[in-house]
């Protein structure tokens, strides 16, 4: 037996129990418990309106029951398209009522990319916003398997058409599709028959992000999203003091769980504010009372460089988590010191569900002191993390290799990829493609991805390290680092850097802040700023656009 399997973190988990019992079969039945537990409670808020459970129970009754009289059948695919709305949600419960599979689509994508996702998911339904459909599905959708396009506006269920976020938007009517509050109100007072839905059934299908090739729909089973749900609420302490904040792009894995499942699970309110616009966010902050969120650190960041903001903002918060961006030691005191509050960091994949890893609550992350790294934080119950070398053995702990995750909130594969499920998830665990080390105690370091790694005149470079030490320097905000072509070491590090607004720093003083404070073969030869670094619409940052300046 390998040390991996022993768990040495167990001893950091408190009163928390080393394996939970998954209290549902499906996120169906846990979504009914919800209801059946608060029935006049409110699910959604968004800005001044209001959806309680039992609304949102019958509007998804009604919205199943017209799916199927449209032909919807079980196992059909359900593509969404939408903002952080409250539609979104609907579609997810309705779709499981009428025994399908919703698959969430980044509002981001354009013609290119809405194409492959609904060609590749076999859709045969596509909610979308209307504004999305007149600039872009518009013209995708008569070359799929899409057979009903029901559209709706960011404008409805709410009245305040706050002008920071909908100046100049009006409600559209397209020919060939159906407004969706209309479609529901048509069916109002039906109820779809009874479905059975099992643990190892798809919820939804979620792409991965295609920042190392095409993506691949994961296949997250009710299994996993009910698990994963209990880790927030349980672990993160989500919901428990209030509402839930939608911070993350709900069509995200982090969104899925961290905000949605977990509000239904609880059940807590969710608030969502359309789409990420820092002010509007913080006066969300105000009017609502958040208890809870979790999103990218870029995202947090943004909040605190927002004109106007104070510790005031997140007085309500009990609970604060990041993930899907890597978090330096610099960030998280700077967090402390401008609101008062630990930001806990997580770390998973859209293949574990969101968590594989989690900062216990209340705990503090350690530092490892070689690589300057913030620990990620420790396995998550019924979990099994292993660190592996290329030949797919384990390694000591301490030693830098590939993590490789095991648990229930593993996906079941690549939805029509055989192959890549194969290579991807070898008996069904999931090999990251990210490169950590753990320490004695359980606690998980992240390094890097894998293909980020520089080769520098034969040394290896991590660009994460580099970005840390560049986070240390008062006047910087965010920074990537890549490996470019050089006659002489193969490679070398380039960094990208953005400034904190108001602050001013040269080149040639970033380069000398890093030599003073690392390897000579690890400092960036040069350093271009930039006012924004490209990112994805969760905040990762994408090295792969910067390579190529």
């Amino acid at each position: 037996m390998s040390v991996y399997d022993e768990r040495p973190w167990l001893a950091l988990y408190g009163d928390q129990p080393a394996d939970y019992e998954i209290e549902f079969d499906d996120a169906l039945s846990m979504f009914r418990a919800g209801v059946q537990r608060d029935p006049d409670g409110d699910a959604l808020r968004y800005f001044d309106g209001t959806v309680v459970r039992r609304q949102l129970d019958e509007m998804t009754d009604a919205l199943a029951a017209g799916l199927l009289a449209s032909g919807f059948r079980p196992g059909d695919r359900l593509a969404v398209y939408l903002q952080n709305v409250p539609q979104f949600v609907m579609a997810m419960v309705a779709t499981w009522k009428a025994g399908g599979v919703m698959v969430s689509i980044n509002p981001m994508s354009r013609t290119r990319e809405l194409s492959y996702l609904l060609a590749d998911s076999g859709a045969t339904v596509l909610l979308s916003l209307d504004t999305l459909y007149d600039e872009v599905a518009r013209d995708v959708v008569p070359k799929t398997d899409v057979r009903l396009v029901l559209t709706t506006s960011g404008l409805d269920l709410q009245t305040r058409d706050d002008e920071r976020l909908f100046a100049g938007v009006q409600r559209q009517r397209h020919e060939g599709t159906t407004d969706l509050l209309e479609f529901i109100e048509q069916h109002r007072g039906q109820t779809p028959p009874p479905v059975t839905l099992g643990a190892d059934d798809v919820a939804f299908l979620t792409y991965t992000s295609g920042t190392t090739g095409v993506p691949k729909g994961a296949m997250n089973t009710h299994r996993n999203v009910v698990f994963t749900a209990q880790v927030y609420r349980d672990w993160v302490h989500a919901g428990r003091d209030g509402a839930i904040f939608g911070v993350a792009p709900l069509f995200h894995i982090t969104g899925l769980i961290g905000h949605v499942a977990v509000s239904m699970l609880v059940p807590a309110p969710l608030v969502l504010a359309y789409r990420f616009e820092p002010q509007v966010v913080l006066d969300a902050f105000l009017e609502h009372r958040p208890a809870f969120t979790i999103g990218a650190i870029t995202a947090f960041s943004a909040l605190l460089n927002a004109p106007g903001f104070s510790k005031e903002h997140f007085d309500s918060f009990t609970s604060i988590y990041s993930g899907g961006a890597a978090i330096s030691p610099a960030a998280e005191r700077g967090f402390m010191e401008a609101t008062g509050k630990q930001v806990h960091n997580a770390y998973g994949l859209t293949e574990t569900t969101s968590p594989m890893t989690v900062t216990p609550f209340g705990s503090p992350s350690p530092v490892d002191p070689t690589s300057g790294a913030l620990s990620v934080g420790v396995p998550a119950p019924n979990t099994v993390v292993r660190i592996q070398g290329d030949d797919g053995q384990d390694l000591p702990l301490g030693e830098v290799g590939e993590i490789v995750a095991d648990g229930p909130q593993v996906v079941a594969g690549y939805w029509g990829k055989p192959e890549e499920t194969a290579a991807g998830l070898p008996g069904g665990a999931l090999k990251s493609g990210d490169v950590g080390f753990m320490d004695p105690q359980g606690w998980v370091f992240i390094v890097d991805r894998k293909k980020d790694m520089i080769n520098a005149s034969g040394y290896k470079v991590w660009p994460r390290e580099v970005e840390d030490v560049l986070a240390e320097h008062p006047a910087v905000r965010e920074s990537a680092v890549v490996g470019v072509p050089d006659e002489k070491r193969g490679e070398t590090v380039k960094a990208f850097v953005s400034l904190k607004p108001g602050a001013s720093v040269t080149p040639e003083e970033l380069i000398a802040h890093c030599r003073e404070r690392m390897a000579a073969y690890k400092y960036p030869r040069s350093i271009e700023l930039l006012d924004e670094l490209p990112k994805t619409v969760t905040g990762k940052i994408l090295r792969r656009e910067l390579r190529g300046t």
